[in-house]
């Protein structure tokens, strides 16, 4: 009887032991089979954007007509933007960084690479075009934050300078975003991991229980600019640089003298001579203006009276 009890005993906690074995391969196998990877779409920064030229715009009745020209070389006045649009998209898709060496231009190819020297004090700066603007009629380019700090006209807000396009690295600037692989600016990236298992019915009827288990998604590779270099040199400038405000450019003499008769009311005006590519033109030019507001109001009233080419020069 002892014989037997004991047998009868040991084949109860055998089977016992292969219910609960059975069991725990069943919660391994609910851990560790079948796995099931989601995937989410997010946007992803795109801080290279791409190579833009952009067809002719208008501005508040003023036409522009953007066009690769690497002789470029202007004169006027600068501005600068910053908080309003850090970390906003440019108009070549890159992200505008207000404390990084950049510009915008109303024609200028993005991107491409400038000199901008500011002639009250002789500082020249390299920038890079990456956005359109300035939209203010009376200027000629909006420099970064940053840009302003440096070539010191961030407290005044506005600068007479030269801006000069540089034209080898603007060609190997603009080659190298046409020969980048633009990459779409969704990334992919690792949603959360669910496990799960379908097993065959356990032993005793008894039911499988099915497990998801979610893992935290692995970190998107984010891209990021490298801090601009700082270069600023000091460079001569003539000791004063004149502010006009220049009416229009015209080839007939005849007419550009009648122009300059009109122009007796709003101060000095002069005529002179300029050849641009063999061309001879006639300038018209009311000035110096001794300050810029001045320089302002006077180029409003030309461009309501009917010269929508005038603009504020430097000489």
């Amino acid at each position: 009887m002892i014989f037997f009890y004991n047998l009868r005993n040991t084949i109860l906690l055998s089977v016992t032991a292969i219910i609960m074995s059975s069991c725990a391969e069943t919660q391994l196998v609910v851990h560790g089979a079948k796995e099931i990877a989601g995937t989410t779409k997010r946007s992803g920064p795109n801080t290279k954007g791409y190579y833009k030229v952009g067809k002719p715009y208008r501005i508040e009745n003023t036409w522009y007509y953007p066009a690769e020209d690497f002789n470029y070389t202007e004169t006027g006045i600068a501005s600068w933007y910053g908080p309003k649009f850090h970390l906003r998209r440019t108009a070549n898709g890159e992200t505008f960084d207000m404390n990084a060496l950049t510009a915008a231009h109303r024609t200028l190819p993005m991107p491409s690479m400038v000199r901008v020297i500011n002639l009250s004090n002789g500082r020249s700066l390299r920038l890079r075009i990456n956005d359109r603007g300035p939209f203010a009629r009376n200027r000629i380019i909006d420099v970064s934050r940053r840009a302003a700090q440096l070539l010191g006209f961030q407290r005044k807000g506005t600068a007479s300078v030269r801006v000069e396009i540089i034209p080898d690295e603007s060609q190997r600037m603009k080659m190298s975003a046409l020969n980048r692989k633009i990459s779409n600016s969704e990334q992919i990236v690792a949603g959360p991991v669910t496990r799960e298992v379908v097993i065959q019915k356990p032993i005793h009827g008894q039911q499988a229980t099915i497990q998801s288990i979610k893992l935290p998604p692995k970190r998107a590779k984010v891209e990021t600019t490298q801090p601009s270099p700082i270069n600023v040199k000091n460079v001569p400038v003539a000791d004063k640089n004149q502010m006009y405000v220049q009416v229009g450019a015209y080839i007939d003499f005849a007419n550009a003298s009648k122009v300059r008769i009109r122009m007796s009311d709003y101060g000095p005006a002069w005529l002179s001579e300029k050849k641009v590519g063999g061309q001879k033109f006639f300038r018209v030019r009311i000035g110096p203006m001794l300050t810029l507001e001045r320089a302002d109001k006077v180029l409003s009233q030309l461009i309501s009276s009917g010269f929508p080419r005038a603009k504020i020069v430097i000489d």
